[in-house]
């Protein structure tokens, strides 16, 4: 039986990346690129599940992206549907920031 090294529960009922997701506090942007092209900036996800996020926000939002300097950079602008991806991956309301 596997133990958690860090709750000491066995690994079936860990609840570290619950709370670890909890505890979050998640910043999107947009910036204007090259020719005009706009990307959504997400900061502020854990380095460890980044790309594992980066991969489900891709697959919510039908789009492309890349993960840089521990930020999920998504092309175009998803300002508007970006919190209701989150919340499908399991993140509360509360926790995504929309900077304008």
């Amino acid at each position: 039986m596997d133990i958690c090294p860090k709750c000491g529960l066995p690994r079936q009922t860990c609840i570290c990346d619950e709370i670890a997701k909890s505890e979050q506090r998640i910043t999107v942007t947009i910036e204007k690129r090259k020719f005009g092209k706009l990307i959504t900036v997400v900061a502020g996800v854990e380095k460890g599940n980044i790309k594992e996020i980066s991969k489900q926000l891709k697959n919510e939002l039908a789009c492309g992206g890349t993960v840089k300097d521990s930020k999920i950079e998504l092309q175009g602008e998803h300002t508007k549907k970006i919190v209701q991806a989150f919340t499908r991956i399991g993140f509360k309301e509360e926790q995504v920031n929309i900077q304008y």
